[in-house]
């Protein structure tokens, strides 16, 4: 009986033994983030914003006080109390990062939509007053700029194409505004289209992000930034294994247009397209589901002037293979407009290859008037931007050589948007003073009165009319 119980003893020990090595040798595949965090996070910054919320308008935020993007505002957060008309509020609070060591900082477009005041506290708890140099809603990116007299701490970029399902991934940012907090997880899927972003291939991930991490970086095990975290999916208002990262390669790309033009060109191709399912690779001929499927061609658009036409199933763009329908406005967004495309495609059950010239995106040309502010357009009162009405604009808009004047170009939040201006409007007249260039226009504009009635000539469409409004200062 004893010479069983020591050999049960000695079984149990040994098994002991190989259990602890295993988990042993289980904890040291596991990856270390300790020295990520130490090496990147003083590149991630907390951002926060100021801004007078519209009368009327129905705000709807997270639990951290974070405005959400629309596609999931049904799901994710609460109506908040409209503040007193005219007053300055905190209005959302999220994360970004230094991209260079002058000051450029990247975040989402969300997290300061309609900031009137932005603040970016870096590492070391300081705080500066930022600037919005450029913002595009369709990716939900923004570029901010701030001015430090010492060398900021940057963040290194990474390629978001080697990143593959199943790898390890990290965050860093301000969850519920608890600073610099890094979660971790698993590169879930790629190349993901949500319905309100048809032109971004999300990097999903099970990384827990929460209000207050938007903005931020998403980095791989190297410590470079792959993607910035922008959205999640959830029905109960906290993390559920959903979120959606910008991926750091078309962050780049987006970031040149930001810096050089405050705004994101995309071109478009003009056609309406549906996924190919299983009956409907059946009845076109196809071995198995892939492609985009031309359902419409709008007319006059680049598909009908090359002669695309509905039944058309498009498999390729420039060599890029078109698996899925969500692929084909990504791969078209990121030529440049009036650039040719070669398109590989199926027509009546046989391959063929088309080239188009792509247009740019209506929506785009209509957002433009919607850009940020720049530079010159801080320093107008009116909130707008404008230029000569030369020759290239008098043909654009159809006027006659004697109507003198200058072009909006640009429209941000404040007096011109609240009168309904508009880019491709042409003021003639300022507080009954004529305006014939942009130095008349700056002139008249630097002496406006405030708390008075001042009017305005605008020329749209061919019709003119005038407008009154009044500066709060």
């Amino acid at each position: 009986m004893n010479r069983v119980n020591l050999l049960f003893r000695n079984f149990i020990y040994f098994l002991s033994l190989s259990l602890l090595s295993v988990q042993l040798v289980q904890a040291s595949d596991l990856p270390d983030f300790s020295r990520l965090f130490e090496d990147a996070s003083p590149a991630v910054v907390n951002i926060s914003t100021l801004s007078t919320p519209k009368r009327g308008r129905s705000q709807v935020y997270g639990p951290g006080g974070e405005e959400l993007p629309e596609i999931f505002r049904r799901y994710f957060g609460v109506p908040m109390p409209e503040a007193p008309s005219g007053k300055p509020q905190p209005m959302s609070l999220g994360s970004g990062f230094i991209i260079s060591k002058d000051g450029y900082i990247l975040t989402n477009n969300h997290v300061v939509e309609g900031a009137e005041k932005i603040m970016v506290r870096l590492h070391d708890r300081s705080e500066k007053v930022a600037e919005l140099i450029g913002a595009d809603k369709r990716s939900d990116l923004a570029l901010l700029k701030i001015e430090s007299n010492s060398k900021l701490p940057v963040v290194k970029m990474g390629d978001s194409d080697d990143v593959k399902p199943g790898q390890w991934v990290a965050a860093i940012g301000s969850p519920f505004n608890f600073e610099y907090s890094i979660t971790k997880g698993i590169v879930s899927a790629l190349n993901r289209s949500l319905p309100s972003d048809a032109y971004v291939p999300f990097i999903q991930t099970d990384v827990p992000i929460n209000p207050g991490n938007s903005g931020g970086p998403l980095f791989n095990m190297k410590g470079e930034v792959v993607g910035i975290n922008s959205q999640i999916f959830t029905r109960s208002g906290g993390f559920m294994g959903l979120s959606f990262a910008i991926p750091s390669d078309h962050v780049e790309w987006a970031v040149e247009q930001l810096k050089e033009k405050g705004y994101v060109t995309r071109a478009w191709l003009g056609v309406a397209i549906q996924e190919v399912d299983r009956d409907l690779a059946e009845s076109f001929g196809l071995e198995k589901p892939m492609g985009a499927l031309i359902s419409q061609v709008v007319p006059g658009g680049p598909a009908d002037k090359a002669k695309l036409h509905p039944g058309d199933i498009i498999t390729r763009v420039n060599g890029r293979e078109i698996m899925r329908s969500g692929s084909l406005p990504m791969a078209i967004g990121v030529i440049t407009p009036g650039d040719k495309a070669t398109l590989e495609l199926i027509r009546d059950g046989k391959k063929k290859s088309v080239k188009v010239e792509v247009g740019e995106l209506p929506d785009e040309q209509r957002q433009r008037a919607e850009r940020p502010t720049s530079p010159d357009m801080k320093k107008n009162r009116l909130g707008i931007q404008v230029e000569e009405l030369n020759e290239d604009y008098r043909n654009k808009l159809r006027l006659e050589q004697d109507v003198k004047g200058v072009v909006v170009t640009g429209v941000i939040s404040g007096v011109a948007r609240s009168i309904g201006l508009r880019q491709g409007d042409v003021v003639t007249d300022l507080n009954n003073n004529r305006v014939e260039s942009v130095k008349d226009f700056n002139k008249v504009v630097s002496g406006l009165p405030k708390d008075r009635s001042i009017s305005m000539r605008v020329l749209r469409g061919g019709q003119s009319g005038y407008i009154s409004f009044r500066l709060a200062e």
